[in-house]
């Protein structure tokens, strides 16, 4: 059986744009695109909130930085066959990093680190697929809106930055907004039918990058 593993923010970790709280189960992504896969992969779930590219975040009591943790999540599921990354939204926070670039240049370290990751002799280097986040939107949720202010046209940016970054690095590529779309009562998290239906689309490039 193949393994995969999702790495990802809070989209992946499953936020509920309205409650604030997590989605079921069997909405969020991952889990979604294993009942796809119908038991031919494995996924592991490693979404933690906050989480950007390869920007540090000192709002929270854990570390955000998504380049710097991923060599040891990467050995602790090792070993892997196909890294799926989704990240980048918290790199627009004006604080952070605030641009399309910047998630697009830190998206550029991490599909490095999974590509160039062996974690035993003899292990085969695992597949990358990179997934562009659904675009911000305006919300009247006063604490998100200041918290990403301006930063709606950048996040339209970052799908074409991502895809002609896979291209270049020879990963796969998906935009997450061409099925679902975040939702206006924060501006940045989807709905828990925009997130299955994300998981669920996955599943045919999933399975040809894998030959399942």
């Amino acid at each position: 059986m193949k393994t995969i593993l999702a790495y990802g923010d809070s989209l992946t970790w499953g936020s509920d744009p309205h409650s604030g709280g997590r989605h079921p189960k069997s909405h969020r992504w991952p889990d979604a695109l294993a009942e796809a896969l119908a038991g031919r992969a494995e996924i592991i779930t490693d979404g933690l909130r906050g989480r950007t590219t390869a920007y540090d975040e000192h709002l929270a009591d854990c570390d955000r930085n998504g380049a710097r943790i991923l060599p040891t999540v990467l050995y602790a599921h090792a070993p892997l066959d196909l890294v799926i990354l989704m990240l980048g939204a918290n790199d627009l926070k004006p604080h952070i990093a605030g641009t399309a670039l910047a998630a697009m240049q830190g998206m550029r370290r991490c599909i490095s680190i999974v590509q160039n990751h062996v974690a035993r002799a003899g292990d085969a280097r695992p597949e990358v697929i990179v997934v562009a986040p659904p675009p911000l939107c305006d919300t009247a949720n006063n604490e998100f809106a200041a918290m990403f202010a301006g930063r709606v046209e950048q996040s339209k940016m970052v799908a074409s930055l991502y895809r002609d970054l896979a291209d270049e690095a020879g990963a796969g590529f998906f935009d997450a907004g061409s099925v679902c779309a975040t939702s206006p009562a924060d501006g940045v998290h989807v709905d828990s039918e925009g997130t299955r239906a994300l998981g669920l689309a996955l599943a045919p490039l999933v399975s040809m990058q894998l030959g399942l």
